[in-house]
C-alpha cells in the first residue's frame, strides 16, 4: 500500500514520472552536487536540489561536502571526481570570506571536465564565488562581482542586449524578493515549449551581474520591480567542449524551510530540464499541466515537503 501511495504522489507532481514507467529503462543521468559553505542555507538546498532531481525519475545524485573553514585537515583528502558524473551542480559561496577556496588541484579538475565536456549547473548564490578564479568567471560569463570587474548586460524593451562596460553602472546587487514575470529571450531545449513569459515566486533578480560574458546566450530575464530595468535570470556558457547553465532561481536562505521559491512548478522544471540538457545534450522531460503563467506563480502545497 505504502508503494502505491508513493506512486501516486509522484505521478502527481510529476507528470512525466509515470509516462517513464512505462517506457524502456533509461539509463540514469549521474549528478554531483558540491557543497560545504555558503552565506546561504547550502544543507538544505543541496538536499532539496538531490531530491527536485531524483523524484523526476531521470537522475542519481550524489553529494561532495567540502572541509567548511581555510585551515581543515579533510581539505587533503577532498578531490572530488567530476569526470566521474555527467553534470556537476556547483553549491558553495565564499562571498563572506575569500579565504576559503578549493584547492587549486580541484579547480583545475573542475576546469578540464568542463573543457572535455562535462556539464555545470551554477546553483543560485555559487555565481558570487571565486572572483579571484579566472577560470571560473569564464565559465560563469557573469557573477556576483564589482562595479570594476567584467561587463554587465542589461536588457532593452525589445530584448536586444546591452554590455555595460567596466566601471560604468554599479556593482552586482539586487532588491527584495518578488514573484518574478520570466521573458523568454532565447529559445533552447531546456525552455522549449514553455510560455512566452512566466511568473515565479519569491526570486531575486541580480542587477548589473558582472563577468567576462563570453561564449554566453541569455535564455530569459526579468523586469526589476524597483528600477524597472531588465536583467538576465538565465544563461548558458560554452567553455571548451562543455556547457555551463547559470541562474540566479533558487534562493534558499537561513531559517527558510521549503520556501515558496523552491516550490516553484516552473522552477522545479527547468532544473530538471537544464540539468538534463547538462548531462545528455537533449531535453525529453515533460512541462507539467501546472506549469506557471505570465499571470500566476504555481507552486506545490506547503503540506507536501520534500523529505530531507
Amino acid at each position: 500500500m505504502r508503494s502505491i501511495l508513493y506512486c501516486l504522489f509522484i505521478c502527481s507532481f510529476f507528470p512525466g514520472a509515470f509516462a517513464q514507467a512505462q517506457d524502456t529503462p533509461r539509463k540514469l543521468i549521474s549528478v554531483l552536487i558540491v557543497d560545504g559553505f555558503s552565506n546561504h542555507d547550502w544543507k538544505q538546498t543541496s538536499l532539496m536540489t538531490k531530491r527536485i532531481l531524483e523524484e523526476s525519475g531521470r537522475f542519481t545524485v550524489s553529494i561532495s561536502t567540502a572541509p567548511g573553514t581555510v585551515d581543515d585537515t579533510g581539505w587533503a583528502s577532498w578531490n572530488p571526481e567530476f569526470e566521474e558524473y555527467d553534470v556537476v551542480i556547483q553549491n558553495t559561496n565564499n562571498i563572506q570570506n575569500p579565504a576559503l577556496r578549493w584547492p587549486r588541484r580541484v579547480e583545475e579538475r573542475l576546469e578540464k571536465y568542463v573543457r572535455a565536456g562535462g556539464g555545470l549547473y551554477i546553483l543560485h548564490s555559487a555565481n558570487n564565488a571565486f572572483p579571484q578564479w579566472e577560470a571560473y568567471n569564464q565559465m560563469i560569463g557573469l557573477g556576483w562581482r564589482p562595479k570594476e570587474t567584467g561587463y554587465a548586460l542589461e536588457i532593452d524593451s525589445a530584448g536586444r542586449i546591452i554590455r555595460i562596460p567596466p566601471g560604468q553602472g554599479e556593482g552586482t546587487n539586487h532588491g527584495s524578493r518578488f514573484d518574478a514575470v520570466i521573458h523568454i529571450l532565447h529559445r533552447h531545449p531546456i525552455n522549449e515549449g514553455y510560455p512566452e513569459a512566466w511568473k515565479t515566486a519569491s526570486m531575486e533578480l541580480y542587477r548589473y551581474a558582472r563577468g567576462p560574458a563570453e561564449n554566453i546566450t541569455i535564455l530569459s530575464a526579468a523586469r526589476d520591480s524597483v528600477t524597472g530595468n531588465i536583467w538576465p535570470v538565465e544563461w548558458v556558457v560554452r567553455y571548451g567542449k562543455g556547457n555551463v547553465y547559470v541562474s540566479s532561481m533558487g534562493h534558499l536562505w537561513k531559517g527558510d524551510t521549503y520556501p515558496i521559491s523552491y516550490r516553484c512548478i516552473g522552477f522545479q522544471t527547468t532544473m530538471i530540464r537544464a540539468a538534463e540538457w547538462l548531462g545528455t545534450g537533449r531535453v525529453t522531460y515533460p512541462i507539467p499541466a501546472n506549469f506557471p503563467t505570465g499571470d500566476a506563480v504555481s507552486v506545490r502545497a506547503e503540506s507536501v515537503k520534500l523529505a530531507y
